[in-house]
């Protein structure tokens, strides 16, 4: 633990930027965007959890898809950090700030089938998503059309995982189960 004393900024404040973004504008999408910043870890790490503990026939290719969404999650969340912060906030940081500032719910501790574990990741990222969409709006309508960019390419991201969770959890398979006599 550092012994330095002086805060330069406190964690809920928001700064003047040099993006020229007025204050209260940024106020508003810096608390957005904090809110997408916890949505963020709380997926990240509920995907992780799924990533180590996935088994079954199609453990492989579930295990390497898993890795990759939480990959990209994770380089969302760093995006939406780095923006804040240039929008004179202050990017959620302790654990326990995400998890109370996450507008999503984490599954508990126990472990589940991979059917259900996607199940619970596609619910995520649909909250997550609607709440992208809101913030897109947001930002457009505060004249802040570069956090609108940033976010639209993260929903398209997000939205190209959930349908690939929506297709591993349909019905269909080429697998043939053979009738027993």
């Amino acid at each position: 633990m550092s012994t330095q004393k002086s805060t330069r900024q406190r964690a809920d404040t928001v700064d003047e930027n040099a993006l020229r973004l007025d204050t209260e504008k940024a106020e508003q999408i810096v608390e957005a965007l904090n809110g997408d910043l916890a949505n963020a870890y709380v997926l990240y790490h509920q995907l992780h959890k799924h990533h180590w503990n996935v088994e079954g026939a199609e453990f492989l290719e579930v295990h390497v898809f898993l890795q990759e969404v939480y990959e990209d999650v994770e380089a969302a969340a760093d995006e939406l950090a780095e923006r804040l912060q240039a929008l004179g906030g202050v990017p959620h940081a302790s654990m326990a700030t995400l998890t109370d500032e996450a507008t999503v719910e984490p599954e508990d501790e126990d472990v589940y089938d991979v059917r259900t574990s996607l199940a619970n990741d596609l619910e995520m990222m649909g909250d997550i998503i609607e709440s992208y969409r809101e913030h897109v709006a947001l930002a457009d309508g505060l004249g802040d059309y570069a956090t609108s960019q940033m976010l639209r390419e993260q929903l398209e991201t997000l939205e190209e995982h959930a349908h690939h969770i929506e297709h591993y959890l349909e019905d269909d398979s080429l697998v043939v189960e053979s009738a027993t006599n």
